[in-house]
């Protein structure tokens, strides 16, 4: 993929994120009517508004390539080499209490590989953005991961604690608390943005959809970083998610897996 191509896409992603982020922001702490999908994860208003928006800013610039969407699924448009990814609210569940690390993501695919991907925290005001070979940018400066080569002195981050016991992750979730330093749930996108960011070492969710994590491949990847499943294969396909320093990835893996 060309550069140029590639800059382009990257701009009216962030563009794009950013806009979605300040309509999210009209609703954010405020007494909004909040709904439930058949897997009890929480839906309002605003995650279906900003989805809206970003799908009309795709279907009206990009028209012949495919969108998938948290909200509002597929579009069908299979026979397409390039796929949107869209999460308009990432942590809907911190959204509604009012805490500030909820995210708009979007992820574009070409060809079978995630090549961009932005990720706005609009309460923060804070964007991570990446395309590859690009670099990682945060707040428009590039951004790299931690230099902390030693599990006992690193950071990780969780979405929620009940969710290792759910998915058979228990044991292995040990093994990273008795091992690292300092656990906290700075959650959902947030904690990969801590780790592409080097402010912490590491972040591990037993359970992720794709619009979860299509644009940290490229985020993690550019920022001198690992994202991909708990086995060491770089996907956003296989329903869970790792992100880490490429120095503690052995380290992480044989702990996972010992």
């Amino acid at each position: 993929m060309e550069e140029k191509i590639l800059s382009d896409y990257l701009d009216f992603m962030r563009e794009t994120t950013y806009l979605a982020g300040r309509i999210t922001l009209g609703y954010f702490n405020t007494n909004l009517e909040i709904n439930y999908k058949t897997d009890d994860s929480p839906v309002t208003v605003a995650d279906k508004k900003a989805e809206e928006f970003i799908r009309a800013k795709i279907e009206t610039k990009y028209p012949k390539h495919a969108i998938v969407g948290e909200e509002f699924g597929n579009n069908d448009s299979s026979d397409s080499d390039h796929r949107w990814f869209i999460d308009p609210i990432d942590g809907t569940k911190s959204f509604i209490c009012g805490v500030p690390l909820y995210s708009v993501l979007l992820g574009l695919e070409i060809e079978g590989a995630i090549e961009a991907g932005v990720a706005y925290f609009p309460a923060l005001d804070e964007m991570i953005s990446a395309a590859n070979s690009l670099g990682c940018w945060w707040n428009g400066r590039r951004c790299f991961v931690s230099e902390v080569d030693d599990l006992r002195k690193a950071t990780v981050s969780f979405t929620s604690p009940k969710f290792f016991e759910e998915y058979n992750r228990t044991q292995e979730w040990d093994r990273i608390i008795k091992t690292t330093y300092y656990q906290a749930g700075w959650g959902d996108a947030y904690g990969y943005l801590l780790v592409a960011t080097g402010r912490i070492e590491l972040m591990a969710d037993p359970i992720m959809n794709v619009w979860d994590c299509a644009p940290l491949p490229p985020i993690l990847n550019e920022a001198g970083g690992y994202f991909g499943d708990w086995s060491g294969n770089r996907t956003i396909y296989a329903k869970e998610g790792l992100a880490t320093t490429e120095k503690l990835l052995p380290s992480v893996l044989e702990l996972i897996n010992r």
